[in-house]
């Protein structure tokens, strides 16, 4: 199977079907857990289901894209008092080795929205097209994270988001330019800032690149997991899901 097939498997089985068996099957044994609710290794993870099938647990898929051995999906989850809220949000990451999944991170954020431009968190493109541009859309993408987000320098900005429509999904902020600047000034006026660190996860496949991002929010450690959508050359759609660090977690691997 493919890092992808794997991935859409692990998924059906586990959170679809709620077979620990089958989930078994395509995880390592010390399958590496980043999210820091949930202790390392397969068996914690196995041992959740149960609770996930009792509580009519959904996982409705949005997006999926693939580069080397990582995975990301982006995709709602129903009934998940479980993980922290009725109705989640989600990127999660996945690392295969050896035809099994190895290695895990996510980020979870309660379903919040329409924005003010009226796009939900997880509505908009689907298709992965522009193959033979994921070398440059990731470049671009990359540049962006180093320069804008990390960097704060904004000078430049449309050198990465194109000026000709820039479609927004987070439930916050309006489409386009002027909507995200709004939306920043606003934080500013309230004396909160938005940080990015590093930035330790990226995956890119055709028009689709995704940066899982390190910071804070408010002063508080935050990880910032952003999907964009490229077009001739320029970005020009936005997904994220944002999620407080934790102080103490169930395991000891860190959020990346």
């Amino acid at each position: 199977m493919t890092p992808t097939e794997v991935v859409i498997a692990l998924v059906t089985a586990a959170f679809v079907d709620f077979n620990p068996d089958a989930a078994r099957d395509l995880m390592k044994p010390d399958y590496i857990q980043h999210n820091p609710a949930v202790p390392t290794g397969a068996e914690p993870l196995l041992g959740v289901l149960p609770a996930l099938k009792d509580s009519g647990f959904t996982a409705e898929p949005h997006r999926i894209i693939a580069e080397g051995d990582f995975v990301v999906t982006h995709a709602t989850y129903g009934n998940a008092q479980v993980f922290g809220a009725d109705t989640l949000v989600a990127f999660d990451v996945f690392r295969i080795e050896d035809g099994k999944v190895a290695e895990h991170w996510d980020n979870l954020q309660p379903l919040a929205g329409p924005n003010p431009s009226g796009r939900t968190m997880t509505d908009g493109p689907t298709e992965v097209t522009d193959l033979d541009k994921t070398e440059a859309n990731k470049a671009l993408v990359v540049e962006f994270v180093k320069t804008v987000l990390q960097g704060g320098d904004a000078s430049h900005i449309t050198d990465y988001i194109s000026v000709d429509g820039y479609a927004q999904h987070n439930p916050q902020i309006a489409d386009n330019l002027d909507g995200l600047g709004a939306a920043l000034g606003a934080l500013a006026d309230q004396g909160i800032t938005m940080v990015y660190t590093e930035t330790p996860l990226v995956v890119a496949q055709g028009n689709f690149v995704f940066t899982g991002s390190e910071g804070t929010f408010g002063g508080e450690p935050t990880a910032f997991f952003d999907l964009f959508r490229v077009a001739d050359g320029k970005i020009v759609e936005h997904w994220d899901v944002i999620q407080a660090i934790p102080s103490e977690a169930a395991n000891d691997n860190g959020k990346f």
